[in-house]
């Protein structure tokens, strides 16, 4: 799974992988805001209908630049093959707190030195490869 390696401006010795994502703008629905956050935070482009359905939701709350966050998610999973990955379309702010990305296993996840940002990332990560399966 295509995860990214950043830290919170406040903590930046204390690194965490997490997945793609961002807020729906006004009128947009959640396929075409994932779409659009896949596209600007590591410059994949693809059609928000090869989504499907959601493959996950939950509610999660976290702090992040001194500011709390309370919000719903929503995880889709699709193939990618032989993408080539730019932090081009990324914010200043994204920027200057990410500094990889990295195809991971869920295993890989648990064994790591570094935690993912959500501890339920490894479950949705093994839900997503399901899900690829799935379509093939």
């Amino acid at each position: 799974m295509l995860l990214l390696h950043g830290w919170d401006p406040y903590y930046p010795d204390d690194p965490f992988w997490f997945t793609i994502g961002g807020a729906t703008d006004p009128g947009e629905t959640l396929p075409e805001a994932a779409a659009r956050e896949l596209r600007e935070e590591v410059g994949v482009a693809i059609d928000p209908a090869l989504l499907g359905v959601p493959i996950a939701a939950a509610p999660i709350m976290f702090t992040w630049a001194g500011m709390v966050f309370d919000q719903d998610q929503t995880f889709f999973a699709f193939p990618l093959d032989d993408v080539e990955v730019s932090f081009a379309g990324q914010e200043a702010l994204e920027r200057a707190t990410i500094d990889k990305h990295g195809w991971l296993l869920p295993e890989e996840l648990e064994a790591g030195d570094e935690p993912p940002a959500d501890p339920d990332l490894p479950r949705v990560m093994r839900l997503a490869v399901a899900a690829v399966r799935a379509r093939d």
